[in-house]
């Protein structure tokens, strides 16, 4: 399983999506795969997913069911990094001086942009603090009974983030990056430029892993697995195509502003690099079965909501249920065979109930905090998947 990133946003999609792969599939157990790779918010998932946490569980927890085993508050993950501004402000009256001393030194030839310039070092390298993102993923490890470290997982494990100093994409979970916490490699992957401050792990900092890979999928594939499904959240829009709904009556991008366009613009770079990707997979892991799910490049819900937001989470993660659900019933003809191959097959019956809902995908109020009621649920889950 290789998940990729999106945000906030990228994240719910991939829950909803996922959690429609794991019930849809017969005998595909995506908490029992033996490699993942998670790149920023689909790190985070990966991480759970490897620990066995279900995708019903993970998707209770992070839509705040009330009977989720573990709290999530996404408010966490937006609070301003204050020690990062503070830290930042403390150096401005050394730069101002720096700066003043040069053009006095150089009068006529220290110019505006050399003195902006240096008063760039005194913005903060990141608006959020995501010392919540730690912190989140190694309490829940703590009280839930799962690993924080590489080395206990009974499968791979890669979080991949890039190396701020010289580009390099790393691997976290390989033997060369093991020595450091699930939950502080997640962090890194995460920690997208401008909205995150670079993560310091053993004296090197690292940033957000899709700067330089969307999936870094040849992670898993290197592996020698014989099934790879991938997912991408963010794909660009197409306003020429047929839609669904007509509360968007955008037909030009550019009437939307700024957001809008960079919107469009980081998500044509994501899909152009998956899709170079995916072609060198193919040649180079011939053996190897893809499987990629991704949004309709028509879906208006997914590019019309601010990638950054937690709002309505619980309505998107229905709404990406239910798109893939559609997905892998109009493909069925071409997933058939692959699935077969594995020893897989559809669950066609379930496909095609439209009164069929994540909420009873789920189960409200399925889990709880008691560890037996929890693995109870879970033995229920596995005989539910059987029967069905």
């Amino acid at each position: 399983m290789a998940i990729a990133g999106g945000g906030p946003v990228g994240a719910i999609y991939e829950l909803g999506s996922l959690r429609a792969l794991d019930e849809s599939i017969r005998d595909l157990r995506l908490h029992e795969l033996d490699v993942y790779v998670g790149v920023s918010s689909g790190a985070l998932i990966a991480a759970g997913l490897a620990n066995h946490i279900n995708t019903a569980e993970l998707c209770r927890i992070f839509m705040g069911q009330e009977y989720a085993s573990l709290r999530f508050d996404p408010a966490s993950f937006l609070r301003p990094a204050y020690k990062e501004y503070f830290q930042r402000a403390a150096q401005l009256p050394a730069i101002l001086s720096d700066a003043l001393l040069d053009v006095i030194r150089r009068p006529g030839q220290a110019g505006i942009s050399e003195i902006i310039s240096s008063l760039g070092k005194a913005v903060p390298s990141g608006v959020f603090d995501n010392e919540t993102i730690h912190d989140f993923l190694e309490e829940a490890f703590r009280v839930s009974g799962h690993s924080n470290r590489f080395e206990d997982l009974a499968c791979k494990l890669y979080i991949v983030a890039v190396d701020l100093d010289n580009g390099a994409a790393v691997r976290f979970g390989s033997k060369s990056h093991s020595d450091v916490t699930i939950s502080r490699a997640v962090q890194a992957s995460a920690a997208l430029p401008g909205l995150y401050p670079p993560v310091e792990i053993n004296g090197r900092f690292f940033v957000d892993g899709a700067l330089r890979r969307t999936l870094h999928a040849s992670a898993a594939l290197d592996e020698g697995i014989d099934l790879m499904i991938g997912v991408n959240p963010l794909v660009p829009f197409d306003s020429g195509a047929k839609h669904k709904k007509k509360e968007f009556p955008l037909h030009k991008l550019n009437s939307g502003g700024l957001p809008l366009i960079m919107s469009q613009t980081f998500r044509a770079l994501i899909q152009s690099r998956m899709e170079a990707g995916f072609k060198k997979y193919y040649s180079s892991h011939p053996m190897a079965d893809l499987v990629l799910m991704e949004p309709d490049r028509g879906d208006e819900e997914m590019f019309f909501t601010n990638i950054f937001s937690y709002s309505d989470r619980k309505a998107l993660c229905e709404h990406a249920f239910q798109e893939t659900r559609k997905d892998l019933y109009t493909h069925r003809a071409t997933l058939a065979p692959i699935l077969e191959k594995h020893g897989m097959s559809l669950r066609l019956g379930l496909l095609s109930d439209k009164t069929h809902t994540l909420e009873k995908s789920i189960g409200e109020g399925h889990a709880s905090h008691a560890p037996v009621v929890r693995n109870l649920c879970n033995v229920l889950d596995e005989l539910d998947s059987l029967v069905n």
